[in-house]
């Protein structure tokens, strides 16, 4: 969660559900992006209170500059499963797989939209996402973190071009990338970014 943002870490969520579970709240789950941020909120709680585990790892900026953002998807990705304190019989996974994981895994296109986990892992990663850029708006006020949580949104590109990129900015993004090039010379870029990838949550069940 957060491959596309202008600032700010990655994050990856992962989700043990207890088999064959019937929560009423289950029937609300979906695609973090379909859901409003109060949904989101009340669901994430949910989640954590009624999953057998779940966890969610981030990847700071510095990393995304130097090995790319598919990459350090993959690594926040890992992380998550590391921490689940349970392990996983297989990994269900949206969209793509992990070379480095010696688990079975299945990629699923479309994944948080047609799997309760993977769903369930991509609403715990974007919460907490969320919560972390929010509680960043005090150490750099006017980038309007607790609102753009770094995406890149009118506001946001505005205030790029009134202060500058932060320490949060990921400056082998566009339009960060030019901006710092145009302040600091082409030497100043970090080595070129791995493409996007599609969107993906992890999940094992």
């Amino acid at each position: 969660m957060g491959r596309g943002p202008l600032a700010g870490p990655v994050a990856a969520g992962a989700v043990i559900l207890p088999p064959g579970a019937r929560f009423r709240w289950l029937g609300r789950v979906r695609d973090s992006k379909q859901l409003t941020a109060a949904a989101r909120e009340e669901l994430a709680e949910h989640i954590w209170a009624r999953a057998l585990a779940a966890a969610v790892a981030f990847v700071p900026v510095r990393v995304i500059d130097r090995i790319g953002i598919a990459e350090a998807s993959r690594q926040a990705m890992l992380a998550a499963v590391g921490d689940l304190g349970l392990r996983p019989g297989h990994l269900l996974i949206d969209a793509f797989r992990l070379p480095g994981c010696s688990l079975g895994q299945t990629p699923i296109i479309g994944g948080d939209e047609t799997s309760l986990s993977i769903a369930c892992a991509s609403i715990v990663a974007k919460v907490a996402r969320d919560r972390w850029m929010s509680e960043r708006e005090p150490e750099y006020p006017g980038y309007g973190f607790v609102t753009n949580k770094g995406y890149c949104t009118p506001e946001h590109v505005a205030a790029l071009g009134r202060l500058g990129p932060c320490d949060l900015h990921r400056h082998s993004f566009s339009p960060v990338k030019e901006m710092v090039a145009e302040r600091d010379g082409p030497e100043a870029l970090p080595p070129a970014a791995f493409p996007l990838q599609p969107a993906m949550s992890l999940v094992a069940p």
